[in-house]
């Protein structure tokens, strides 16, 4: 670009804090425009946030981010490093469009294979890393906690109603795989988390969609209060999906079974916490990982003990 073309492009592309929330502006699902959110806004405190947003034009300007993203998610999870590229992919190609850089500023980046197996279990930092997201909408992230505290099928958790929580007791029954009623068990944060996502209702769908239903549906599945239906498993996926880069919600369970295994729960324990009715279908859920493989015979070396 020339010294005449780069003056002009740099009085008519906008600052950065501009370019972002323009782009954000133009994401038609919230979900997604938070989970953008947080990669784009990490940008901008890179650059500052009066910076043309032209400042990403040349290979300078690549090598800088690409140096910027490997320092802020290198580390991080196959999954999360392509969330993070999926967002600033998605603005710097639209700011192109916009006329206002000619670039690819990611060009040094490429994304990371993610594992074939999808039911992996997540590791703790992971799931810490998750629930604890700010910007994520007050549905998913009670959902995403009481699947993840409960160990639940998301099916079973999305099946719930109001009638069928005991909050004192930090409880719900559900109808398992199978059809069997069972009770799932919470902790402190899903209880914290549940009477603001039900503000005071007493009946319906605990966990709804944000607008009215647009076809009819059987009575049980709709509040009668908002006229909202109930959240489908696929639409829960969806969000959950595009949030995490590519995580399901069946991970959240694994992750759960695998933790409490590693935590020291009894194959009874396992057994009334997953709903599971054999042992062998609990096996695959109930792999701990290497590292607590390592921490468990750390702890049971006789020689470490006398140090």
């Amino acid at each position: 670009m020339g010294v005449v073309q780069r003056i002009g492009a740099e009085r008519q592309a906008p600052v950065f804090k501009d370019a972002v929330e323009r782009f954000l502006a133009r994401v038609p699902n919230l979900n997604t425009a938070r989970s953008y959110a947080t990669a784009l806004r990490a940008l901008v405190a890179r650059f500052g946030p009066f910076t043309p947003v032209i400042a990403l034009e040349g290979e300078v300007a690549a090598d800088r981010v690409a140096a910027w993203f490997i320092e802020q998610w290198g580390s991080r999870s196959a999954a999360t490093v392509n969330a993070r590229l999926n967002a600033l992919a998605s603005a710097s190609g639209w700011w192109r469009d916009q006329g206002w850089i000619a670039e690819d500023p990611l060009r040094r980046l490429k994304r990371r294979p993610v594992e074939a197996d999808r039911t992996r279990s997540l590791d703790r930092a992971e799931v810490a890393d998750l629930l604890g997201r700010e910007g994520i909408a007050l549905r998913e992230r009670t959902l995403w906690r009481l699947l993840y505290e409960s160990a639940a099928r998301a099916s079973e958790v999305l099946g719930l109603d109001v009638e069928e929580l005991d909050l004192r007791n930090r409880r719900a029954r559900v109808r398992r795989k199978g059809g069997a009623v069972d009770v799932i068990v919470w902790r402190t944060g899903t209880a914290r988390l549940l009477p603001r996502l039900l503000e005071g209702r007493r009946a319906g769908p605990v966990f709804t969609t944000d607008r009215r239903a647009r076809v009819e549906l059987p009575p049980a599945d709709i509040d009668a209060g908002s006229g909202k239906a109930r959240l489908s498993y696929r639409r829960a996926a969806e969000l959950f999906e595009a949030a995490t880069g590519g995580w399901t919600l069946h991970q959240l369970r694994h992750s759960a079974l695998t933790h409490a295994a590693e935590d020291g729960a009894n194959t009874s324990t396992l057994l009334a916490y997953s709903g599971h009715t054999s042992v062998a279908s609990l096996a695959r859920y109930a792999r701990v990982s290497c590292e607590a493989l390592a921490r468990w015979q750390a702890g049971r070396d006789p020689a470490a003990r006398k140090r």
